[in-house]
């Protein structure tokens, strides 16, 4: 989804931290709570369960980015890599790697690669990876390096030149205009000249994608992402020790026209009061909805846009024939 705080790449990997995250998580779960909009951060979506939903939803026939941004890398990597021949690739919210790998085989292929450092927020998660991928790729020096992206990042110093950053999956779609351009503010302070940044962007509606097409991918005929949904109140209740009743809420994702996003929430069918164990209430009433994700897609001028605010420029971009998703190659401005 590219949703969240969150898409498609980072999900699955924020799995292992979602019980976990910072002392604040109570405080940060009841500031959202008591908002005008009440709002869930999308980061608490990511526990075993939840990272299990989401790998199904990829899966799904009405879930197009998985599919569609893998068959662009599968078609172009190859390409840009012979041209660049990137010696290290930096990838944020790594996970499994499994899209990476085209770009990791590209890389071999052309016998540049030197480098992979893989991002993600679990430790374990991140070094059972890396031994996998040790053993793939015996020619690279595998860095794993754990870290969670919506805040600064220490990287290993004096990668190889030149080195690529990716950030696949739409995830940043998640983190919202100003979000998107604080976290590639950060990026393109580690760039050299020679290097580049590699992103995945869900696209706005256009000629061959209506806004319906791109709602349909939330609300799938299944229900699993009804259930991926729901089960954030499951991960709250676990965690924090509230008393959310999942069957008490529905849920509902939209195509937000004026925003350019998606927008899912979780309504709730009655009134109601959630208490926490520090004696914290939150009253809902009947209809009043939970804001969970937002989901962001681009076209060409908003992606120039955040470019510009972070400092970079678009070197290269390549979209599928029906305009659902795109591949953007950027550098420093």
């Amino acid at each position: 989804m590219t949703d969240p705080i969150v898409g498609d790449v980072q999900r699955a990997r924020r799995a292992e931290g979602a019980g976990s995250q910072a002392p604040g998580m109570l405080a940060d779960v009841l500031a959202g709570l008591r908002l005008p909009e009440k709002r869930i951060s999308s980061k608490f979506h990511y526990d075993e369960r939840g990272s299990e939903l989401f790998e199904e939803i990829t899966r799904l026939d009405e879930y197009y980015p998985t599919r569609t941004e893998r068959a662009l890398l599968e078609t172009w990597m190859l390409i840009w890599i012979n041209e660049l021949a990137p010696a290290a690739l930096v990838e944020l919210g790594a996970g499994s790697s499994e899209k990476s790998r085209i770009i990791l085989d590209a890389m071999v292929a052309n016998g540049s690669g030197k480098t992979y450092v893989p991002v993600d927020v679990s430790d374990e998660f991140l070094q059972v990876a890396a031994c996998k991928l040790r053993a793939e790729y015996p020619t690279l020096e595998v860095l794993p390096q754990v870290a969670d992206i919506t805040a600064p990042i220490t990287l290993p110093p004096r990668l190889p030149e030149p080195s690529w950053v990716v950030f696949l999956g739409s995830t940043l779609g998640n983190f919202g205009t100003q979000g998107a351009a604080e976290l590639l503010t950060r990026i393109r302070a580690r760039l050299r000249d020679a290097d580049r940044f590699l992103l995945g962007v869900d696209l706005r509606p256009g000629p061959h994608k209506s806004a319906e097409r791109i709602a349909l991918a939330y609300n799938d005929a299944a229900g699993v992402t009804a259930a991926f949904s729901l089960n954030v109140l499951n991960v709250l209740n676990r965690e924090l020790g509230s008393d959310f009743v999942t069957e008490s809420f529905r849920h509902r994702a939209q195509y937000n026209v004026d925003e350019g996003r998606i927008e899912t929430y979780l309504d709730s069918v009655r009134d109601q009061v959630i208490t926490f164990p520090d004696g914290s209430r939150i009253h809902l009433e009947a209809g009043e909805g939970i804001r969970t994700e937002i989901s962001c897609k681009y076209d060409r001028a908003t992606v120039d846009d955040i470019f510009h605010q972070a400092g970079l420029v678009v070197d290269r971009w390549m979209e599928d024939e029906k305009g659902y998703f795109a591949l953007v190659l950027g550098k420093p401005a």
